[in-house]
């Protein structure tokens, strides 16, 4: 796990340890130790943690095991034992200092297109694409999908192998495919999940039960094809399988308070019927998306918008490349992963360069594709350490 380093030495995790100097003076009141949780603070629940027994590697070229932060580690004990994420509980572990700093001036890993892992190889092309692009994809299909295919998948983590990873921003673009039932809600990117969105939530939901001091931001947005009728549903849905977990619109919560409240997620929606009727929604996070497929004009891009400097509340600046349909066509032979694979470490090297807190060019989320590939999700975390005083 994960370990962040406090004035009064190195922080663990309650129940892994506690503060070396916890009544030292420049420590008293710090770490407080395992026996003595903060006030206010409710204990919490330790639950088994699932372990999954998938094939590690469902995208070529994209290897989880063994990488050397933001994945899987073995176990302590040597041959035979059972991976274990790195940055499950990465919130619980922060310095206590950081408990008292409103989530909008973290710095927070997480996930362009979450979901696109479970993208449907059967699927018919979205309709809120090019009407080139769909009649490419009725009069070639066998050629048309899987190309589109290729250049869709942004993840090859699952959405809780990526929960285990450390990620706690979920982009879920939301859509009912227009052949499906009348309440069947996938996932879209160019083409439809095979994931229905309540099963999908259900599993966030059980993931958190286990993590009782890990917040998620679930960004709900697109809404391709939804009624209102569906949007009232889709809310109906949240709330049933979340409950007081969700935290209620209003000022950005500290860890703290919401560890107090027992709230695990703030959910934005952007559609603004839904937000001016139910007070669990939050309004959509800006997104700062570059559209570039160059990794210098992504970087430039992103310099560009911390020089107008940042929104108030919570953002996400993306670090996802992105092609268009020119693109694709030129190169037939490639693929997001292939675009994205080699840029991982320029892009990487300016995450770490980055600070959160109030500041005008201060980030907060960072988002990107692929994210168990390469250390991105470990440095994201670790920029939190900038927030501490040396």
């Amino acid at each position: 796990m994960l370990q962040l380093v406090c004035p009064c030495g190195v922080w663990e995790p309650l129940g892994h340890g506690s503060c070396p100097e916890p009544n030292s003076p420049r420590g008293r009141g710090c770490c407080p130790g395992p026996s003595a949780p903060p006030p206010g603070l409710k204990t919490p629940r330790l639950t088994p943690r699932r372990l999954t027994s998938e094939p590690l590697d469902t995208v070529p070229g994209v290897s989880r095991a063994g990488s050397s932060m933001g994945g899987q580690l073995s176990a302590p004990g040597g041959g035979g034992s059972l991976p274990r994420p790195v940055n499950a509980d990465w919130m619980s572990a922060l310095c206590p200092r950081l408990w008292d700093v409103p989530l909008h001036h973290l710095s927070i890993p997480g996930s362009h297109d979450t979901m696109t892992y479970c993208l449907n190889k059967r699927s018919p092309i979205s309709h809120s694409q090019s009407w080139l692009l769909q009649l490419l994809g009725k009069l070639l299909p066998c050629v048309t999908r899987p190309m589109v295919l290729k250049w869709s998948v942004t993840q090859a983590l699952d959405v809780t192998e990526q929960l285990d990873a450390g990620v706690r921003y979920l982009d879920l673009r939301v859509a009912h495919v227009p052949e499906g039932s009348r309440r069947n809600l996938h996932f879209v990117h160019f083409v439809y999940t095979t994931a229905l969105v309540e099963d999908t939530l259900t599993e966030i939901s059980e993931w958190l039960e286990r993590h009782p001091r890990e917040v998620v931001i679930l960004a709900c947005r697109d809404f391709e094809g939804l009624t209102e009728e569906l949007h009232e549903y889709l809310v109906a849905c949240v709330r049933n399988i979340f409950g007081d977990m969700l935290c209620p619109r209003g000022e950005v919560p500290t860890l703290r308070q919401l560890w107090a409240r027992g709230q695990q997620v703030l959910l934005s929606y952007e559609d603004e019927r839904m937000l001016s009727r139910h007070r669990e929604l939050w309004p959509g996070l800006p997104y700062w998306w570059a559209d570039q497929a160059k990794p210098t004009e992504l970087v430039r891009y992103l310099e560009h918008m911390k020089s107008c400097g940042r929104p108030g509340g919570l953002f996400v600046a993306g670090i996802n490349l992105t092609e268009n349909l020119e693109y694709v066509l030129v190169h037939p032979a490639g693929s997001l992963r292939k675009m994205t694979l080699p840029h991982l470490a320029y892009l990487t090297a300016w995450v770490r360069e980055q600070s959160p807190g109030p500041g005008a060019r201060c980030t907060n989320v960072i988002a990107g594709d692929f994210v168990g590939a390469d250390s991105f999700i470990s440095d994201v975390i670790r920029l939190n350490e900038k927030l501490l005083p040396c």
